[in-house]
């Protein structure tokens, strides 16, 4: 069976935070991207936003692009409101024939916030839950007409976070909500990563594998930083070089038939980690693992 590897641009630039890797052209990003031997790439800020350009970009370094993130403020917006903010990103992503829908809801999040803890993210109480989900269930309803399923990144610092949050967020959505499984945000999270796997494999419909130093995951949590100060210090990391065994989470890919994108998607200061160095850690690491269970990429 086959699965595609790909790899997110957040590695050569940060789009929140400009001055790690701001001066870095999007054409380095996808020349070391094709390099490291990945056929992917995610959609990030530096790409324009004119889909010919984008199109000849991809083509050039022979990559497919199968997504991008779209932050959200579902949670204060009507369905219809969000719809049309979704607009551009949506008509973008059908003429680079992308494959998900990466939905984040960035309602109060305090994901770029230095100065907030991460124990004062949002939550929502179960009433307001109940009533959310039904408008990401009109969201998906309409993403899944347009050919572009929606593919729910739950996230550190938003609304969505925690291994409960997904559990009573996939009880309220429907059939058309997938999620987007990421290994280190659970980690960072405390959650079971590899039970909610099993729980949900047959709904995860695109993959996230960022890595976490467990050293530095210990340090955030027990001082409560930000998640900006987290990153900063170098939590995550990209598979390999982090704490996380990918091989037994692979193996549930494969049992359930998992043929879709494994992206590598890990935050770092490109100055302190170089991203082509990283990049091939990375697609090495997962092609040794899926070799062993006897996927093809």
């Amino acid at each position: 069976m086959k699965i595609k590897l790909g790899i997110a641009p957040i590695a050569w630039s940060n789009d929140d935070m400009p001055e790690l890797g701001g001066d870095t052209p999007i054409e380095q990003c996808l020349e070391e991207a094709s390099l490291a031997g990945f056929t992917g790439i995610e959609l990030g800020g530096k790409f324009p936003r004119n889909p010919g350009i984008t199109n000849f970009l991809l083509n050039k370094y022979d990559l497919k692009m199968p997504g991008g993130w779209y932050g959200a403020f579902l949670r204060g917006r009507s369905a219809k409101d969000e719809w049309v903010a979704m607009q551009d990103h949506i008509n973008l992503l059908k003429l680079v024939n992308a494959d998900v829908f990466v939905f984040a809801d960035v309602s109060g999040s305090i994901q770029g916030d230095q100065s907030r803890k991460l124990s004062t993210r949002p939550n929502m109480e179960n009433a307001e839950f109940v009533e959310y989900c039904k408008k990401i269930n009109e969201i998906s309803n309409r993403l899944n007409d347009e050919g572009i399923p929606m593919s729910y990144h739950e996230h550190m610092g938003t609304i969505i976070q925690t291994e409960n949050d997904i559990d009573r967020f996939m009880d309220n959505t429907n059939d058309n909500t997938f999620l987007l499984y990421d290994t280190g945000h659970l980690l960072f999270a405390k959650a079971n990563y590899e039970r909610v796997l099993k729980n949900y494999v047959t709904k995860i419909n695109h993959v996230h594998c960022k890595d976490i130093r467990k050293n530095i995951l210990e340090k955030s949590l027990q001082n409560d930083l930000s998640f900006r100060d987290s990153f900063l210090d170098g939590v995550f990391t990209v598979p390999g070089d982090g704490c996380i065994d990918y091989e037994p989470l692979f193996k549930i890919l494969y049992e359930n038939n998992y043929g879709k994108w494994l992206i590598i998607e890990a935050e770092q200061d490109p100055k302190k980690a170089n991203p082509l160095e990283y990049a091939k850690i990375g697609h090495n690491y997962l092609s040794n693992c899926l070799t062993k269970i006897n996927y093809k990429h």
